[in-house]
């Protein structure tokens, strides 16, 4: 018992260095996800930005009409198609990440973004991403944002 417990406690003193570094690499693993997802979207590649999201996901914007706000959902598979048909400016989300949040195989991002298309400022806001662990690794299972033209950064 006696030689038990020295290593006991050396194995006890290690495991929040072994948990850091695991959640070291999964919050680089979620960013990636999340980054793939945008860059995607930068070259119209539907593809891309498909491999980044995992089966039922669930995509909604919040608006203010009229005074009123408002939860839209919005279809994955338009999205999609959106992003895979030609058009004539590159749709470039810039963001940065603010939170990062990995437990087990969920995560949950917050991330300020700025939309551009092309060079010319369109709007900008709040992605929360909520992201789950699958076997194909991160996959992004909810995005929800906010949508304006003023008060950004």
């Amino acid at each position: 018992m006696k030689a038990f417990l020295p290593a006991f406690a050396l194995l006890c003193a290690s495991a929040p260095a072994v948990a850091q570094q695991s959640t070291t690499a999964e919050t680089a693993a979620v960013k990636q996800t999340i980054q793939t997802f945008f860059e995607g979207m930068r070259k119209g590649d539907s593809t891309l930005v498909r491999s980044t999201i995992a089966p039922g996901a669930v995509f909604h914007t919040i608006s203010s009409r009229s005074g009123a706000t408002q939860v839209q959902p919005e279809n994955p598979a338009d999205f999609l198609k959106a992003v895979g048909t030609p058009h004539q400016q590159v749709w470039d989300e810039r963001i940065t990440f603010d939170k990062v949040l990995v437990d087990a195989n969920l995560a949950s991002v917050w991330t300020p973004y700025e939309f551009y298309l092309g060079n010319t400022f369109s709007h900008c806001g709040y992605n929360s991403f909520q992201l789950v662990k699958l076997a194909a690794g991160w996959k992004i299972a909810h995005i929800i944002d906010t949508r304006r033209k003023e008060r950004c950064k």
